[in-house]
């Protein structure tokens, strides 16, 4: 706990110290991304493409074997859905204007070096790449251990309503808990792959090192993040979406209050990436600490 509230000190000592710049360029490169964030919220459960997504998924978990009555099986099926539709819809901001602000704040970071911001963006744009596959693969894994799972007890007629629930409950633990640990690989790679200025699998190895034993670490530190991003979308559901399907009109105000709320989402993003900056300077300090410390105790 100690170690995680130094570095949210730092963070935000790092952010109020480049305040100007930190809310001015990377959070306006953070915009266009923020608002198709928000948007795809509202717009994707409405969409056509949404049915025709939910149902193939259904249909392949049903082949696969998942019960239907489960509750795994409805969330699963629905956020993943979910997922995949707001991948497509906010893929060009993300490959872009996300990557760019990333590598904004990245170089503001990096003193005194001061790179290009080209020469940020390329292995920020591979290593973004690699993520992509990294955070499928985990997801098809995990499907995969949770077939197993599910026809094992069926199999052995195991599967009362009592015992699905129990599955179902360990199920989605398993899931949240993995895929939690994916996400916070892969942001801490894209932050490596900036400082180093190398992209690729090899930045993902690379955290995967520095985050042996201080994963708990960055998961306190993405919590208040993550519940951040996830009130600022819940507002501007709130306040504009609601407002506009009640009034089924978009007025000046709704319109400058809804720019507002993207603003702050994308000042949320711009934090996240300070304090990813952070984590990383502080496992690469405490990596070399226990590097020389192995050298002194060598005989």
């Amino acid at each position: 706990m100690g170690r995680t509230s130094k570095i949210i000190r730092r963070s935000i000592f790092s952010f109020l110290q480049n305040y100007q710049y930190f809310t001015l360029t990377p959070a306006i490169l953070a915009f266009p991304y923020a608002i198709s964030t928000l948007l795809s919220q509202s717009l994707i459960p409405s969409s056509p493409l949404f049915l025709i997504v939910h149902g193939r998924l259904r249909s392949l978990f049903l082949a696969a074997g998942f019960p239907p009555s489960s509750q795994l099986f409805a969330i699963l099926n629905l956020k993943l859905s979910q997922t995949i539709l707001t991948f497509l819809f906010v893929c060009p901001f993300s490959f872009s204007f996300l990557l760019l602000a990333k590598a904004s704040i990245i170089k503001s970071l990096k003193p005194p070096e001061q790179p290009s911001l080209s020469s940020l963006f390329n292995p920020l744009l591979i290593t973004q790449l690699c993520n992509s596959i990294v955070i499928i693969t985990t997801n098809s894994t995990c499907f995969f251990l949770l077939v197993i799972f599910f026809n094992f007890f069926e199999f052995f007629e195991l599967s009362s309503p009592g015992t699905l629930l129990f599955i179902s409950v360990i199920g989605a633990i398993f899931y949240s808990i993995v895929l939690a640990n994916a996400y916070i690989i892969c942001n801490l790679a894209l932050v490596s792959s900036g400082m180093d200025q190398h992209g690729g699998f090899l930045s993902i190895l690379k955290a995967c090192v520095l985050l042996q034993g201080r994963i708990a670490v960055a998961l306190s530190l993405a919590v208040p993040i993550n519940l951040s991003l996830a009130a600022i979308e819940a507002l501007f559901q709130y306040r504009i979406i609601r407002n506009f399907h009640r009034s089924m009109a978009l007025d000046l105000a709704m319109l400058l209050e809804g720019l507002l709320i993207a603003y702050l989402y994308a000042l949320i993003l711009v934090l996240d990436t300070v304090v990813g900056c952070m984590l990383w300077r502080s496992c690469k300090k405490d990596h070399k600490e226990m590097y020389f410390l192995r050298i002194e105790t060598l005989p």
